[in-house]
């Protein structure tokens, strides 16, 4: 690993360094010592400001995975090295001072700053996955100061529980912010999670359709079943699972957009006798189903309603029903420090959002209810390509974004937050799995495919 300090003579007249640039090496004390002095100089001569660059030049120096480069007025850093197996590079061009501040309030200083214009990167995802790279040494920091942060930090986030009314607020943060919106980089069939690419030239939408017949089949749905949908979205999977295989799908959410979309997409699609859409928080429900499916929505629950979230999914299926979740999860090692944390995606995304740990949803599932788990299947290497067709469609829609209301500030959160996850899922610091889980009376053969 190295820290290589590039200084011009003169300030960049772009963000191409000038021909008279010179690299200057050393051993990393000397480095170090040069990085700080350029904290001195330029725009940098607020104390804090030199302060908060030297630490996170510290960091960085640590850096490995791959290449970073931070251009400022005059000069560019580069941390560690290319790899052969994987070429990462990121430049990132730090238009103010206060990048230094913002990098140490970790992803929401980041996120705040790079919506203000404060720093710009051209490759955000190659930029997430260096960060997934290296953040083994921030998690061992906070695992260290955790007996200290993180009762404060669990007290307060307890405060700002997911009640039913509070869900309610958080999801239409999100969710109602347009449905079409939504539809400018979805596909046709608004399937708002993970897509399952079972051939390389498959296209966006068929690889939805793909991942939805992966999840019936699991639940060996038929025209007898009575499915019950926790999380409608836009009503993809009912109107599948109803169309294709005769189930009867009663689906709830807590979104009033999703909940008038998805009505009239059934209407439309003359389901009404199949499909029942419900405005109803999951805790409200009652009457006893086949089956039940839940297609990336406990990421919304909350850590402190995980254990009541899986009581309510078992009370709510038949002696021999079976549950299929699909679910975002990050690491066990990882899980007990983000819980407690304010990250950009649990404030500015999915306010009040929790990605539960594998050992968590384990965890819930023996102690509250008497479902087993039958099979297991980790899909995250489809989530990186979902996501990169996602951002593409995205940003090719900027113009129409904009025509919409959508200013700036906000297109470059979503850019952020959409290579953000990209990032997370290439370097599996996230992960997206299919849990089947069956109630005592299952008998079905584990689903192979």
């Amino acid at each position: 690993m190295s820290t290589v300090e590039i200084t011009s003579k003169g300030p960049p007249t772009s963000d191409t360094p000038t021909p008279e640039a010179k690299a200057t090496g050393g051993n990393p004390a000397d480095r170090l010592a040069r990085a700080r002095a350029h904290a001195r100089v330029g725009p940098f001569e607020n104390p804090i400001d030199g302060l908060a660059r030297a630490i996170v030049l510290r960091v960085l120096a640590r850096m490995k995975g791959g290449e970073l480069e931070l251009i400022e007025d005059d000069c560019i850093l580069c941390f560690g090295a290319l790899e052969a197996e994987r070429p990462l590079r990121a430049v990132v061009r730090v238009r103010s001072p206060r990048f230094y501040r913002d990098m140490l309030r970790g992803s929401l200083g980041l996120a705040e700053g790079y919506m203000q214009g404060v720093w710009d990167c051209e490759d955000l995802v190659s930029l997430t996955r260096l960060a997934a790279l290296n953040v083994g040494f921030l998690d061992a920091l906070r695992r260290r100061l955790a007996p200290v942060l993180i009762p404060v930090q669990r007290w307060l986030r307890f405060l700002a529980r997911n009640t039913p009314v509070r869900s309610r607020k958080r999801i239409e943060a999100h969710y109602d912010l347009g449905n079409e919106l939504f539809s400018l980089f979805l596909d046709p069939t608004m399937m708002y999670s993970c897509a399952v690419f079972e051939e390389p030239g498959a296209t966006l939408e068929e690889a939805s359709v793909a991942k939805l017949e992966r999840v019936c089949a699991k639940l060996d749905l038929g025209p007898s079943d009575h499915v019950l949908e926790i999380g409608t979205g836009w009503g993809g999977f009912a109107m599948h699972a109803a169309g294709r295989y005769g189930c009867r799908v009663t689906t709830t959410t807590i979104s009033r957009e999703q909940h008038a979309y998805a009505t009239r997409r059934v209407r439309e699609e003359g389901l009404q006798d199949r499909v029942t859409v419900l405005l109803q928080d999951y805790r409200e429900l009652s009457g006893s189903y086949d089956k039940l499916v839940s297609i990336e929505m406990i990421e919304a629950v909350g850590w402190q309603y995980f254990p009541t979230f899986f009581r309510r999914c078992s009370e709510l299926l038949a002696p021999d029903g079976a549950m299929l979740l699909q679910a975002i999860t990050i690491d066990d090692r990882a899980y007990e420090v983000e819980k407690a944390g304010k990250s950009f995606i649990n404030t500015h995304i999915f306010p009040g959002g929790c990605l539960p740990s594998m050992e968590v949803i384990s965890r819930s599932v023996a102690r509250v209810t008497d479902l087993r788990q039958v099979h297991l299947e980790d899909i995250t290497a489809h989530y990186a390509t979902t996501l990169e067709r996602w951002r593409e469609r995205f940003l090719a829609a900027g113009e129409r974004l904009s025509d919409l209301g959508y200013d700036e500030r906000f297109r470059r959160l979503w850019e952020l937050y959409l290579s953000y996850c990209e990032g997370g899922f290439h370097e599996r610091r996230i992960q997206d799995i299919q849990l089947l889980l069956a109630k005592p009376g299952y008998r079905s053969e584990p689903p192979s495919l």
